[in-house]
Order: C-alpha cells, then sequence, then structure tokens
C-alpha cells in the first residue's frame, strides 16, 4: 500500500489542522492505521492509531484530548484532526499502516511522506 499525507503548515497555537493520508490499493481496511510525527533532533513519537474497523483509538498522554484519529474505509483515508494546537505540537507528521495496533513505529510497515506541521507561539 502507498500512503499521501496532506494537510500540513502553518498554524498559530490555539488553532486547528486536520491532517489527511491517502492509500492507494484496495486493501486498505486490513490495516491498523497510525499517526507519528518526528521534531528535528528528536526520535519519531507515536501520536495516535485506530484499529482497521475504525473504532478503538488510542492516543500518546501529550495530545489525548486534544487530536482525534478517524478512518473512512470506503475513501480509503484516515484523518488526524488537530485542536488546541501548541508549539511543541511542531514536526513531520507521518501515518503509517501495520498489522498490530501498538505505539512502535517498528510494527508498521508502510509510511507517508510526511506532512510539517508548524504551530507558532
Amino acid at each position: 500500500v502507498q500512503l499521501q499525507a496532506s494537510g500540513g503548515g502553518l498554524v498559530q497555537a490555539g488553532g486547528s489542522l486536520r491532517l489527511s493520508c491517502a492509500a492507494s490499493g484496495r486493501t486498505f481496511s486490513v490495516y491498523v492505521m497510525g499517526w507519528f510525527r518526528q521534531a528535528p533532533g528528536k526520535e519519531r513519537e507515536f501520536v495516535a492509531a485506530i484499529s482497521r474497523s475504525g473504532g478503538s483509538p488510542v492516543y500518546s498522554e501529550s495530545v489525548k484530548g486534544r487530536f482525534t484519529i478517524s478512518r473512512d474505509n470506503a475513501k480509503n483515508t484516515v484523518y488526524l484532526q488537530m485542536n488546541s494546537l501548541k508549539p511543541e505540537d511542531t514536526a513531520v507528521y507521518y501515518c503509517a499502516a501495520g498489522r498490530r495496533m501498538t505505539n512502535s513505529p517498528y510494527d508498521y510497515d508502510y509510511w507517508g511522506q510526511g506532512t510539517q506541521v508548524t504551530v507558532s507561539s
């Protein structure tokens, strides 16, 4: 499966953005989908994941209550709605597809190219 992330940009603190990740192929629904992020000089960090059916989302503590992950299997797309953004959310955001719903990047087999999110103070 090929993944294409979009929707990043520059936003002021407190603002919102919605990221999208479109998948190619007919097997999107067999994959758990996740979002990760990587800030300069830091390791890739888990943000959120969602099950194949769209239920049971999980979030990192740093984004819980502010971010919402969702998916539309008919459109082969996963979303990340980001509200109440903070400067520390600044990073390149990656979508990923995997077989297991974990917070480890090593459990995800396919990755999008990343989209930059910059939050100004």
